[in-house]
């Protein structure tokens, strides 16, 4: 049977990068993914959350993790859920609402992340950090930048 090698065809530079994004970060996502599962099993999803909280001072409302993660309130709720029954997260009632809760990361939570980001780092360590030097990080950092800041003429809230 012959192998034929597929092309993109005649798409131009600018579908080819964002191809080229679409493909970066679902292989990233999936790597990172499985590494995470096999060693914590501790899902991709469950370790979005704990980053945050992980970088907070104070318990976090899931209406502000759900605007921050790649996650739904919902999905953020099920994931807390999930790490709570793990004892990785503790709900802790809201000082200024009686009926919301903010959610934090518990000392084993902290733990966790702790040997999951370790987890996480390496298995990026040679498809990510190994082939990117400072030059390209501080390139994909503007880029972001650039695709996260408010599209011109979309009003200011």
């Amino acid at each position: 049977m012959a192998h034929n090698e597929l092309t993109m065809g005649g798409l131009t530079p600018r579908d080819h990068a964002f191809y080229g994004l679409v493909w970066a970060g679902t292989t990233l996502t999936a790597r990172v993914d499985q590494a995470l599962t096999r060693h914590h099993d501790l899902p991709l999803s469950w370790f979005e959350v704990m980053l945050w909280l992980h970088g907070q001072k104070e318990p976090v409302a899931p209406s502000e993790l759900g605007a921050r993660t790649l996650l739904s309130r919902s999905q953020v709720s099920r994931v807390a859920d999930s790490l709570q029954a793990r004892g990785l997260v503790e709900r802790i009632p809201s000082p200024t609402d009686a009926r919301s809760v903010r959610i934090a990361l518990t000392d084993a939570g902290r733990r966790a992340f702790a040997e999951a980001d370790a987890t996480r780092r390496e298995a990026l360590a040679e498809v990510f950090d190994d082939r990117l030097d400072d030059a390209d990080i501080a390139a994909l950092e503007a880029i972001w930048a650039k695709l996260k800041s408010r599209p011109k003429g979309e009003g200011r809230a």
